[in-house]
């Protein structure tokens, strides 16, 4: 599957900043998350710079990673994922596995509720109520995809856990700003911040809301994003440095 190059660059509120996709091995549970951000991110980092990470890559190295063939089915999940609406950009809950391990998650009660509540809304015309009230961590579940980084094309990976606190150590870790980030074609979410970030969630968010990591096969889990000034004052510096040319 050929994935379309992103802009390295975008506008966000008269600024612009630079988005630098930063390259790993393919990271498992035996390596730490911290360690790994310090060193692929230590070459380039400037002061000023803000960190992200994939939540994806966070919980595989967590151990939060299941192998499809390691999750039996119960009646319920096989059930309820024949009823999930199917979209381009993933496979959410729309198979037994995925569905199973939101069950294993938030427990059975909660999931079913979701389900009526759900059932109930597309009645009025209104959609996403089962995530508001399974909530975040049956959200962030994963399944594979065509694009998803082997090995992980035939596991489930869950959320990570305790995102405030890993994105705070890894920030204390490279003295840099971290962010722990749900990023994908249709649009992104800071999931936590480190508490020394001059900006907040929604504008982290819009910095990385065309997806500039790309949907897996790139093998980045992790990227910097670099302000490199208000809108007109790099536009001079763009017009200087074609004079020079």
């Amino acid at each position: 599957m050929t994935e379309k190059v992103k802009n390295p660059l975008i506008n966000v509120n008269e600024k612009v900043y630079l988005r630098i996709p930063v390259k790993t091995h393919v990271l498992t549970k035996e390596d730490s998350i911290a360690e790994a951000v310090q060193k692929y991110t230590a070459p380039i980092l400037q002061e000023g710079d803000i960190v992200f990470v994939s939540e994806k890559a966070t919980a595989i190295t967590q151990g939060r990673a299941i192998k499809l063939v390691d999750i039996k089915s119960r009646f319920l999940a096989t059930f309820l994922s024949k009823y999930v609406k199917k979209v381009s950009y993933g496979i959410g809950l729309g198979m037994p596995e995925t569905m199973e391990m939101a069950f294993r998650e938030v427990g059975t009660l909660r999931i079913l509720l979701a389900a009526v509540v759900s059932a109930i809304g597309k009645l009025f015309g209104r959609s996403g109520d089962f995530y508001r009230i399974a909530g975040r961590k049956v959200a962030m579940i994963d399944g594979p995809t065509p694009y998803t980084l082997p090995p992980y094309n035939q596991y489930v990976v869950l959320g990570p856990e305790d995102p405030d606190k890993i994105a705070n150590n890894i920030a204390k870790q490279i003295n840099a700003v971290c962010a722990i980030v749900d990023v994908n074609d249709i649009g992104s979410e800071v999931i936590a911040l480190s508490n020394n970030s001059p900006l907040t969630k929604g504008e982290i968010a819009g910095i990385l809301k065309d997806n500039p990591l790309g949907q897996g096969s790139q093998q980045t889990p992790m990227g910097i994003i670099r302000l490199l000034g208000s809108e007109e004052s790099f536009a001079l510096s763009q017009v200087s440095a074609a004079k020079e040319e």
